[in-house]
């Protein structure tokens, strides 16, 4: 029997992840990638212990918890540095049964390409999807004067997916979330912190340590779209938090205006009929696009690969699997921005002192946010597709 061709479109962390796991699971896989090399635009990514079991699947997530920089309590501040509420580390371990790792996403890019055989990624390809494909022919991807057949495409293209728009025409694009955010990852001589998010009117910011004594750094504000900085944009932070608490200015004075990478977010507002059509599925971005208050969009997409991968012949058991529980996800993402962003004097006020209330009566209260969401499990064993069964249906 000729061994099953799969094509990524997209080379993030999420395409990576499923051409792994197909790879793993004997599928000929081809990535193809419009930049000219893998090294991922943007900072660092926070994994979760959902997303580090999906790792698991694919041999890789001891490798992955190794980079965990566990030092200390931690929680949620206000701009003058008052505590609002704290975590731990090792309480979210113990909660979820695991830790949660920071790292550099080209840490991370890395390590996934790594499982891949020489020549798997085609950069400075822009690939498109010409035809999904059906259970009676296969699906087509052009890249420039050159077409690719394939019995799996994997739409890993991103929030604004053209892929996605040729599935579902009629379904509405990735629309503006009501903030920016800033993103930087450098070092800080002589910064001493715990890890904090600290919420303002209007404005958040996250300080955490990564392991090889760097600092990542995120901000984000309610401000129109397509906004950039009059000079630049460590000047924009500076104007904005500069006179917020410690490490913050710390980190703005070692920063430098390239350090600092601005991006207007975008999600989908309405969940999609499905994550398939014919022969072609979506994946991350392109499937459930969502805020990044719960900092799970790369972990969903981690999760969506795996299960991707073991639902490969029967891409309607994928859209089952996923859908709900994205779809469920994002809503709760929309919800933590809604509050996290929330601007009104009066509303603030009582945001941070109900916080600080409920954070004393309950300590575990931020970490019961993410149960359901951190405690997921592959809903199998192995992470390989069963044998057979090469002819299921795929609409």
């Amino acid at each position: 029997m000729a061994q099953s061709r799969a094509v990524v479109i997209g080379g993030g962390i999420g395409g990576l992840t499923a051409a792994a796991a197909l790879h793993r699971d004997g599928w000929q896989v081809t990535v193809v990638e419009r930049a000219h090399s893998l090294e991922p635009v943007g900072a660092a990514i926070s994994l979760a212990p959902n997303a580090l079991r999906a790792l698991d699947v694919l041999g890789i997530g001891e490798e992955i918890r190794d980079l965990a920089a566990w030092q200390g309590d931690g929680g949620l501040r206000a701009p003058r540095g008052r505590w609002l509420s704290r975590s731990s580390a090792e309480a979210a371990a113990a909660r979820f049964g695991g830790p949660l790792v920071l790292l550099h996403r080209a840490t991370l890019v890395d390590s996934l390409a790594a499982l891949l055989p020489p020549g798997t990624v085609r950069t400075a390809a822009a690939a498109a999807l010409a035809d999904p494909g059906d259970r009676d022919r296969p699906a087509r991807v052009t890249i420039a004067d050159d077409e690719l057949e394939a019995d799996l495409v994997v739409a890993a293209d991103g929030v604004h997916s053209r892929a996605r728009s040729l599935l579902f025409p009629g379904r509405p694009g990735a629309v503006y979330a009501g903030f920016t955010t800033w993103r930087l990852v450098l070092p800080v001589p002589g910064a001493r912190f715990a890890s904090h998010e600290t919420w303002g009117r209007g404005r958040l910011w996250g300080t955490h340590p990564l392991k090889d004594g760097r600092v990542y750094a995120y901000a984000a504000a309610t401000v129109p779209a397509g906004e950039h900085a009059p000079d630049d944009e460590r000047a924009e932070l500076l104007r904005r938090f500069g006179d917020w608490h410690d490490p913050i200015p710390a980190v703005l004075a070692a920063a430098r205006a390239e350090d600092v990478l601005r991006h207007d977010v975008h999600h989908l507002a309405e969940p999609l009929p499905a994550f398939h059509h014919g022969r072609t599925a979506l994946l991350g971005d392109a499937a459930h696009a969502m805020p990044p208050t719960l900092g799970q969009g790369g972990n969903q997409a981690i999760e969506d690969a795996v299960v991707l991968a073991f639902h490969a012949r029967d891409l309607s058991a994928y859209t089952a699997a996923r859908l709900p529980r994205t779809a469920a996800i994002a809503r709760q993402a929309v919800r933590a921005a809604r509050l996290s962003m929330a601007d009104g004097r009066v509303t603030v006020a009582v945001r941070d002192t109900a916080i600080a209330v409920l954070s004393k009566a309950a300590p575990a209260l931020l970490l019961r946010g993410f149960d359901g969401i951190a405690d997921w499990r592959p809903p199998y064993a192995s992470g390989r597709t069963p044998a057979g069964n090469h002819d299921r249906e795929r609409t």
